[in-house]
């Protein structure tokens, strides 16, 4: 009786053990078909991503999560996006469902890429020299709304929007514009007015728009349009096709400048060798609030400039900054750097190992005086 007892546990453990390997085959089958609709998913997302892609923007969001969006040929569709996606957003679709796969970068023109963009820029107030008046008014209605806005609204008025730098060519225009933007901590985008003037319709205008949003993107910004008279000159009466057309890239312009605040953190500074000749529209107060006039050097100021480009040249002792001040009268700021390099040079050709008053005298005597010639040249 007590063997019966005994087998009775080990055949209801047998019992359970082919219960528990049924329903271990159950669940492996279970998780093969998982497995197999796992892979069958993948190859689905696989083929919905494969290129080519199509290229649509988002023109609404529905409340009901359907998404309406404007294809390249400008059709529009009504989709399902399990994207978190927004009005206005370039995305890439699937051409059969058109099911939004992802969202892309901001579409921005090749020759917008191409713009010079400095994130901190290396030049800084201590590299320019005899221009300090002008260097403090530069702070005051750049770096200063950048560092201390808090300033404006204590006192309950807006800081100035833009600033025009005016004067001869080679006086330092950019690298005033340079170096507040490092003083500011701010993006330096650097685009020349002539690259603003587009042969086709409405590319100019699309341009300027491009670069402010971009400009928005890295705020803190300043946006540097170098020759500016090049797409801002006095608009005529009797004008051509290509007149006209970069007087609307000038209207976008003038609407990028008043469209944006003190909030936004972007300043425009404006350079020209030619104030005499531009629109009256983009001189008031509200786009260009100050003109700042960038002179020729003087004599004290060339001699600081000399300076700054010799410092880190090994010079001998007969080198007199002073007199080489006296003697590059009318020499620009630029014509000061190209003596210093040139004087360099000869030093270079000699086997010296220090430049001397020598190489200097003669570095002025090749670089001003072909300068000198070059204009009576072109006169």
């Amino acid at each position: 009786m007590a063997e019966i007892d005994a087998i009775r546990p080990i055949s209801e453990l047998e019992r359970e053990i082919r219960k528990l390997e049924t329903e271990n085959r159950k669940l492996e089958m279970t998780n093969y078909e998982l497995m197999k609709q796992i892979r069958h998913l993948e190859d689905e997302v696989k083929k919905l991503k494969k290129e080519p892609l199509v290229v649509g923007s988002v023109e609404e969001i529905l409340e009901d999560g359907k998404t309406i969006i404007k294809t390249s040929n400008g059709g529009q569709f009504l989709v399902n996006s399990i994207l978190n996606v927004k009005p206005g957003d370039r995305v890439a679709m699937n051409q059969q469902n058109l099911a939004i796969i992802k969202v892309l970068p901001i579409e921005r023109s090749r020759s917008v890429k191409a713009t010079e963009i400095i994130e901190r820029p290396n030049v800084s107030f201590s590299d320019i020299g005899g221009l300090s008046d002008q260097l403090n008014d530069l702070r005051e209605v750049v770096e200063l709304p950048f560092k201390r806005p808090e300033r404006f609204k204590e006192l309950g008025i807006d800081p100035p929007k833009g600033v025009l730098l005016y004067g001869p060519p080679g006086c330092g225009k950019t690298l005033l514009a340079k170096a507040v933007a490092k003083e500011s901590d701010a993006s330096f985008i650097k685009v020349t007015g002539s690259e603003l003037v587009r042969k086709y319709i409405g590319e100019g205008a699309k341009l300027v728009r491009q670069i402010f949003e971009m400009a928005r993107d890295k705020a803190p910004a300043i946006i540097f349009i170098d020759e500016i008279d090049a797409i801002a000159a006095r608009r005529l009466d009797d004008t051509t096709g290509g007149d006209r057309e970069v007087n609307r890239t000038l209207m976008q312009l003038l609407a990028e400048m008043d469209g944006f605040n003190e909030n936004d953190m972007i300043r425009i500074i404006g350079a020209t060798n030619r104030v005499d000749i531009l629109d009256p529209a983009i001189l008031r107060p509200g786009r260009f609030d100050r003109l700042i006039e960038i002179p020729m050097p003087d004599r004290k100021g060339r001699e600081e400039i000399l300076r700054i480009h010799t410092k880190k040249m090994k010079l001998s002792k007969n080198v007199n900054i002073k007199e080489l001040g006296r003697l590059t009268e009318g020499a620009t700021g630029a014509d000061l750097k190209a003596v210093c390099t040139e004087a360099g040079m000869f030093a270079l050709r000699k086997g010296k190992k220090s430049v001397s008053m020598d190489e200097f005298l003669d570095a002025i005597e090749k670089v001003l005086i072909f300068e000198e010639e070059e204009q009576v040249y072109y006169t």
